[in-house]
């Protein structure tokens, strides 16, 4: 394990509930993790990111925490966790865990002390409650929209029965958020670090990093219709959407405002006391990228994910010009750049990069949407995108699944949906469950080897049968071996520590590079494309010839 590992990582993002079930009730667990870590080994990753398993009611799918300290019996044990870790640490794979500071879940033991004590009281100081508008304090506070749609603010009934404050949630009223002004706050998710840490955790995956801080008076605020959900640009096919500003006083008065860098300022003091390059990655929806780039100063975090690449469309012109930016502006404080294509949140790339319609992020896709692609041009662009991105310079994060190929989960029954967007919106947004879909690992087995029964928390489509990892492992041309390769070149070429060079004489629909001893050349076109000399080292469709085809990628000798 190597110092500074994070610049070059390859980091496999866990949905534990989804990823697999060891005592059968149809939930994901960490037991499950555990059992399957050799998947992953085989997979050539170098950590993985677990998304909350934390003490949760679990309204929001455990990103609304009753208790930080400890694992829901959803998931199972500390015992499991600590069993986890080892075993990861045994094979050689870090472990990160999400932190979700923004807002904790209303069965928080802060937040029942907060309902039960009066205005003013130094419980209600933990959150951000306030008074109403309006002579009768009927209105609420301010005009804030919750990310999953409805209202921002809850009001509550006092202990006597009349109605009283309103409190904060730019989630769901479950989760209630924090107010950061408040030492008190800062002192207790310095516990629940050390907390981790002291368990052997090797960094944190930080849930709304660009949140936290609201501006002074809260004042009101109308967000631009083509705003993504949590502050970032739109995801769409075509074409690309304007950059949307996240600087405080020009954009959200509640996201990416200067006050979070002190916060992250202090959490890396504590983890640099630590020995072992332990990390901070930032969930931080900003733009534009120099902006995003403040959160990975020195002194602040490790990473950040650059949802700029994410939400960049399957477009040479849109690639090149994201890629440069994103080089420059981490590279400015010393950072490496991060790629991403998918994540727990949005539209699985198999699916996302050849819908024809706009799709802002969180909105999600089912029967009614519009622009759905076919799943084999969807499934040969996102092999094309994949092979581009594990080329590049810096950290690569993968979502479990996308090494399989798995597409948004589209025709999930109306009655099975949980994400909280799908109730706040009375139905007119899917959300995000089509990308949570529990996994198939054996092809012939229940629930296709998620578990040891029939049982999950999210149907699963019979299409789960093809592309169970099993089926793949043998075949050479599945997307699972593409992975494999990719990941193992990536490691032997150095590919995260190298440096990109842009080579001219391509067609503009295509992205073409040079990187350590490898050229790179990523067909976004329609029409094939010359090759130059040398062999071809791995390539995301079959090659027939010394052409490219459309939506393929190639990696050839230099």
């Amino acid at each position: 394990m190597t110092s500074e590992w994070w610049r070059t990582a390859a980091i496999y993002q866990i949905y534990p509930r989804s990823f697999a079930d060891a005592n059968g009730d149809g939930m994901g667990d960490l037991a499950g993790i555990t059992s399957r870590l050799g998947a992953l080994q085989e997979l050539g990753i170098d950590a993985i990111w677990l998304s909350p398993f934390y003490t949760s009611p679990q309204r929001d799918a455990g990103y609304d925490v009753a208790d930080y300290c400890d694992v829901d019996p959803l998931f199972g044990t500390l015992a499991d966790f600590d069993a986890m870790v080892a075993e990861a640490h045994a094979r050689g794979i870090r472990v990160i865990v999400d932190l979700v500071p923004n807002h904790s879940s209303d069965e928080h033991e802060w937040f029942q002390a907060a309902l039960a004590a009066a205005p003013g009281s130094a419980e209600r100081a933990r959150y951000l409650f306030r008074d109403g508008r309006g002579a009768d304090g009927s209105e609420a506070p301010n005009n804030w929209e919750s990310v999953f749609g409805g209202p921002a603010w809850t009001r509550v009934v006092e202990a006597d029965g009349t109605p009283g404050q309103w409190y904060l949630h730019l989630f769901d009223s479950s989760q209630p958020d924090f107010d950061w002004t408040n030492p008190e706050v800062r002192e207790e998710f310095r516990s629940i670090l050390r907390f981790w840490l002291d368990r052997g955790v090797d960094g944190f995956r930080v849930d709304v990093a660009h949140g936290m801080i609201k501006a002074e008076g809260l004042p009101d605020f109308t967000p631009p219709a083509e705003g993504g959900s949590m502050g970032g640009a739109a995801t769409t096919g075509v074409p690309l959407e304007p950059e949307i500003s996240a600087e405080p006083g020009d954009g959200a008065p509640y996201w990416g405002q200067d006050g979070v860098h002190e916060i992250y300022r202090d959490w890396r003091k504590l983890l640099d006391e630590y020995p072992d390059d332990r990390v901070l990655a930032a969930e931080a929806w900003v733009d534009p990228l120099p902006r995003l780039a403040k959160w990975v100063r020195p002194d602040e975090m490790h990473q950040a994910f650059n949802f700029a690449y994410l939400e960049t469309p399957w477009n040479a012109e849109a690639l090149r010009h994201v890629i440069d930016d994103s080089l420059a502006a981490f590279a400015a404080v010393g950072a490496p750049s991060t790629w991403v294509l998918s994540n727990h949140d949005v539209v699985r790339h198999a699916t996302r990069l050849s819908v024809t319609e706009a799709n802002p992020q969180g909105h999600g896709l089912g029967p009614r949407s519009k622009g759905l692609p076919e799943y084999a041009p969807g499934l040969r662009r996102a092999r094309a995108a994949t092979a581009l991105m594990l080329a590049l310079p810096g950290s690569v994060y993968l979502y479990q699944g996308e090494e399989l190929g798995l597409p948004e989960v589209i025709d999930l029954p109306d009655d099975a949906r949980q994400d909280p967007t799908w109730f706040r919106t009375n139905h007119e947004r899917y959300g995000r469950d089509g990308c949570r879909v529990p996994l198939p690992w054996e092809s012939a087995a229940p629930s296709y080897g998620f578990g040891p029964t029939d049982a999950a928390w999210l149907p699963q489509p019979e299409q789960w049968a093809a592309l169970a990892r099993d089926v793949q492992r043998g075949d050479a041309s599945s997307t699972l071996s593409l992975y494999r390769d990719a990941l193992a070149r990536r490691r032997a070429h150095d590919l995260g520590a190298g440096t990109l060079e842009w080579l001219p004489g391509y067609p503009e629909s295509t992205v073409a590079f040079r990187n350590g001893d490898l050229v790179v050349i990523a067909n976004a076109g329609d029409s094939p494309v010359d090759l130059p000399d040398g062999d071809v080292l791995l390539s995301s469709e079959p090659i027939d010839g010394r052409t490219l085809p459309a939506d393929t990628t190639v990696w050839l000798s230099a």
